[in-house]
């Protein structure tokens, strides 16, 4: 019986040899024109996936805005945001929608402990329009000619500064978002600053700057 199995296992070893022996090596082929085409069309739309969420109030774009942002850099440094907001009626015949679209830049990024993280400087630069026949991009005839000569009443040019702190969402706890951050700014617009420059002594600094606060979901 010992010889057999003997015999068995040398068949074994020479068949197993043989197979190496005989086996091809397959040189991986390259990318076709196609597949490096087809390879770019997917990355260029994945691009426009939204990598955030945000909400904020206030801020010359609405009593309340949110909308879908996405973040780029080599860290990650710079965003852009698109919102949409409303005005409510207060005195007026109905209630007003905004929209804004917000570039965001934040240079430094300080880590702390438990995941927190604190970004002393953001600096913002965007664009508001708020949709009503009541607002005009030209200035009207019933104006006298050069009455508002520089600026319109259906787009605004915002600047503002401010602070975020970010907590990294542990792994085991993500569902939706890998970090949030908590955010506030201090901001003004294009018509504030002529107002105060045509009469600076008349209209106080508090009068021409706001405060606002916002939330962030980082999604990707």
């Amino acid at each position: 019986m010992k010889w057999k199995l003997c015999i068995i296992s040398l068949l074994t070893l020479v068949s197993l040899r043989a197979m190496a022996d005989d086996s091809i090596y397959v040189k991986p082929s390259s990318p076709s024109r196609y597949d490096r085409r087809v390879n770019r069309y997917r990355k260029n739309w994945g691009a426009l996936i939204p990598t955030l969420f945000v909400f904020q109030n206030a801020g010359n774009m609405g009593t309340l805005s949110g909308g879908i942002g996405w973040d780029y850099g080599r860290r990650k440094q710079w965003e852009t945001e698109l919102m949409f907001g409303f005005v409510p009626k207060h005195q007026s015949h109905r209630t007003k929608v905004t929209m804004t679209l917000k570039e965001n830049y934040l240079p430094w990024s300080i880590g702390m402990k438990h995941g927190w993280s604190i970004e002393p400087l953001s600096a913002s630069f965007y664009l508001n329009t708020i949709f009503g026949h009541e607002f005009w991009k030209q200035q009207p005839s019933r104006y006298p000619k050069g009455y508002y000569k520089l600026l319109s009443t259906r787009v605004r040019v915002n600047i503002a500064i401010g602070q975020h702190i970010t907590w990294q969402i542990p792994q085991e706890r993500r569902h939706m978002s890998r970090s949030i951050s908590l955010f506030y700014e201090v901001s003004t617009c294009d018509w504030y600053i002529v107002s105060k420059v045509v009469d600076w002594g008349g209209i106080p600094l508090r009068d021409i700057v706001g405060l606002s606060f916002g939330v962030k979901f980082q999604t990707l």
